[in-house]
């Protein structure tokens, strides 16, 4: 028994919009686009497959308040490439974001419904993953949560120690789910979360089981009569473990 990491979510007030944008700055294509949800996978995309992490938009009415604790790493190939990147993404309509950074060489952006993103400087680790670099977790402890997230997301560690630890999928390829210490708590519902799905043959409720036995515990994020149950890891981390696919 098994469950694996199949998208990422985010809440949004104009899905349509928010993912006209994501798919524009990925190079990527829109595809379901209705009231009830907006998909943004890459063009030829076989879901699912963790060359990509397909991104799901959603209908909230609530705004964004306070800092993402989930948000994407951008990859670029050269220092020419990511300051075409970063004009790219300014004329689509991302904005510079200022969230104590300092100094640093990468650029901190955030898309236009405030949803922080980084753009990287070129590092080699990223050189296969595609637009997405990472998708970044803050977090209190990186290697508590690891254990958790290898299991659920089915992904096995890279790297891990005290301030970072990073999965990725078997198959090597597709980006790093990577967990990032941050002295902060978290304190509101995600904006942005995880979705993990079990395989086509397994049993959704054993897997919701079996998923908190390692640390997870039910949440109520308003949800009704859905066909996935919605968790929290260990840090209080929303995410849906969704039908069998």
């Amino acid at each position: 028994m098994s469950t694996r990491l199949v998208h990422v979510l985010v809440d949004a007030n104009d899905p349509s919009r928010l993912a006209a944008f994501w798919a524009a700055a990925l190079g990527w294509e829109v595809g379901q686009d209705d009231p009830e949800e907006s998909d943004v996978q890459p063009p030829g995309y076989s879901y699912p497959d963790p060359v990509a992490l397909p991104l799901v938009f959603v209908p909230v009415p609530e705004g964004k308040t306070g800092k993402n604790r989930v948000h994407l790493d951008l990859a670029t190939e050269s220092a020419a490439h990511q300051a075409a990147l970063v004009r790219r993404l300014r004329d689509l309509g991302a904005t510079p974001a200022d969230i104590g950074q300092g100094q640093v060489p990468w650029v901190v952006l955030a898309d236009p419904e405030g949803n922080e993103l980084c753009v990287l400087e070129p590092r080699p680790v990223y050189r296969d993953t595609g637009p997405v670099a990472a998708v970044v977790v803050d977090c209190a402890d990186p290697v508590r949560l690891s254990a958790f997230w290898q299991d659920a997301a089915g992904w096995p560690a890279h790297a891990c120690d005290q301030d970072l630890a990073s999965l990725r999928s078997t198959s090597g390829r597709g980006p790093y789910l990577e967990l990032l210490r941050v002295p902060s708590a978290k304190t509101v519902k995600n904006r942005i979360h995880l979705d993990v799905a079990p395989y086509p043959d397994d049993d959704l409720q054993l897997e919701v089981a079996r998923l908190q036995k390692a640390g997870a515990t039910p949440t109520d994020v308003g949800q009704v009569d859905v066909s996935w149950v919605v968790l929290a890891d260990p840090e209080s981390n929303e995410f849906c473990v969704l039908s069998p696919r």
